[in-house]
């Protein structure tokens, strides 16, 4: 199975401009996202989608592969699916062959600590012919995470499948006080990393906003509205965050490290 990481970089972070270029312990943030995605056996070629020439030349000048996108679009997924499109032009210089890519990995251009186990997990996935979409999902172990509504669960069918998403705890446990819902249940945290089939990243791309997704702000949940199954595998394995620059001096910290 022929699969590919594109990892969507942007600068013009609000939060924290200039993200992907920060260093951390030697290395730059996308660089170590690139090393570790290169990592990954399933993994044939690693891309990095920004819309910014000082990404641009900082990967090319390790000898990455860079494919330059538009500087309006909303999401990862978007501009994962614009330089799909480029690559499927440009295929025959870049990839061995004519070799059909069959599965497009997504992963942030701030996920520094990705493991390739977690990679070659969502690949996995696409040896099922039904997958369309595929994401990470880990055990809530720590009763905060329950709470926060910036950390979304997801709720799985017995097939694996996503049934549904929410910044909220879902499921509730009726008739159970709220103390006793992790010890009782397994409730999953999505992670936000994501594998399409070529053909579907193209298809999600091209979706209008819905409600669902608007309220929740949970871009997922567009897809899951408009009919896309979207297949999970399990992780226990969760990176640092790194939005903002006191999350970096945090992890740093961690490194044993200072900026």
């Amino acid at each position: 199975m022929s699969a590919i990481v594109i990892i969507p970089a942007r600068y013009a972070s609000t939060r924290f401009p200039g993200k992907p270029l920060v260093d951390i312990n030697g290395k730059s943030m996308i660089q170590r996202v690139c090393e570790q995605a290169a990592k990954a056996t399933s993994i044939s070629a690693v891309y990095v989608a920004t819309d910014d020439e000082r990404i641009q030349k900082h990967v090319e000048s390790l000898g990455g592969k860079v494919v330059m996108t538009a500087t309006t679009h909303q999401s990862g997924t978007d501009r994962c699916a614009e330089a799909m499109q480029k690559i499927n032009e440009k295929r025959g210089e870049e990839i061995d062959g004519n070799e059909k890519i069959e599965v497009v990995v997504n992963i942030q251009g701030d996920e520094p600590f990705i493991q390739p186990e977690q990679i070659d997990a969502l690949v996995k996935l696409f040896e099922n012919k039904t997958t369309q979409i595929a994401t990470l999902v880990k055990p809530i172990e720590k009763e905060s995470v329950l709470w926060d509504v910036n950390r979304p669960k997801v709720v799985r069918g017995v097939n694996g499948n996503a049934l549904y998403f929410s910044r909220q705890c879902i499921p509730y446990l009726r008739n159970l006080p709220k103390s006793d819902w992790l010890q009782s249940h397994t409730f999953y945290k999505h992670i936000g990393v994501y594998a399409y089939r070529p053909s579907i990243l193209q298809q999600i791309s091209q979706l209008p906003s819905s409600p669902l997704e608007r309220v929740e702000s949970l871009e997922q949940l567009r897809w899951l509205e408009n009919g896309y199954s979207i297949q999970t595998a399990v992780t226990h394995f969760e990176s640092p965050s790194i939005d903002t620059p006191e999350d970096l001096e945090r992890v740093l910290k961690e490194m044993g490290s200072k900026r």
